[in-house]
């Protein structure tokens, strides 16, 4: 296998009535331990690069060069998608560097700004065959379409698409980015209507604070694209605090990087697995 589109990967998920798990990248060690998970469980996966992300490294390209040349030596197919990026030219750069899919967060700007430069950078994705995610609604813990309280519009959501011409739509269903517990109550009646409306695959932001039965409960209403972050964080993290209090002297950074990217692959690989095949175990 190599990188693929993620249009390839999307399609598939949502033909299948499955959810496609798409995980972000921190730094190598969260793209080697994510990409070594999918491949224990078998299957594709989207490694996300966020704007943030970028930021923190100085750049998008160097991060994002070796996160496709990790992909293209994978077991398994890999995609790599832009995650929520405010900057149109920061969108249109993913195009250019390669990615299979970028996702356009336009959530902060009023309704009509919105359409007007989601539409814009689809425009120049699509001319490069590159599938766009974007944002509608309010989704918390960015100040983006997933704040407390707020949910999207079905009505809404289906003039937006048609508006925007893009290819997939997070919208705002009770989910909240960052959180550490998973305590999030999701709006499955909702997610149904959404998935009634739309004629594009859903995606549901803000996972990390979403129970396991409660995913699998999304993906049946309609969700295909589940982004995690914080949750996989969490276990890289930990992973990193109990190698260096088991040794203080300890200075190779190797070392303990290298526990925090071990630490991802068991719950990668399980999460990918239960998206995939909607089996929760209890």
């Amino acid at each position: 296998m190599t990188l693929v589109p993620t249009a390839e990967l999307m399609s598939a998920a949502a033909a299948r009535g499955t959810g496609q798990g798409a995980f972000n990248v921190i730094h190598l060690e969260t793209a080697e331990g994510l990409i070594a998970g999918a491949q224990r469980a078998g299957l594709p996966l989207i490694l996300q690069i966020s704007e943030n992300c970028a930021r923190y490294h100085g750049g998008l390209e160097p991060l994002a060069l070796a996160s496709m040349a990790l992909a293209k030596r994978a077991s398994v197919p890999v995609s790599l998608h832009l995650d929520h990026a405010e900057d149109e030219q920061l969108a249109m750069q993913a195009v250019d560097l390669g990615f299979g899919s970028i996702m356009y967060d336009g959530a902060h700007l009023a309704y009509e700004d919105n359409v007007a430069a989601t539409a814009r950078v689809t425009d120049y994705a699509h001319a490069m065959g590159v599938y766009v995610e974007a944002e509608l609604g309010k989704v918390g813990g960015k100040d983006g379409a997933h704040a407390p309280g707020v949910r999207t519009d079905p009505k809404e959501a289906a003039d937006f698409v048609a508006a925007t011409g893009v290819d997939a739509l997070a919208v705002a269903v009770g989910s909240s980015h960052a959180m550490t517990e998973r305590s999030a109550t999701l709006d499955l009646e909702l997610i149904g209507r959404l998935r009634g409306s739309l004629d594009v695959p859903l995606v549901l932001h803000g996972s990390s604070g979403v129970a396991d039965q409660d995913i699998v409960s999304a993906i049946s209403a309609g969700m295909t694209k589940i982004n995690v972050s914080t949750h996989l964080n969490g276990f890289f993290t930990r992973a990193v605090r109990d190698c260096l209090n088991a040794d203080p002297a300890l200075v190779d950074p190797r070392r303990y990087l290298r526990a925090g990217r071990d630490a991802l692959v068991p719950e990668s690989a399980r999460l990918l697995t239960l998206f995939a095949t909607l089996e929760y175990d209890s």
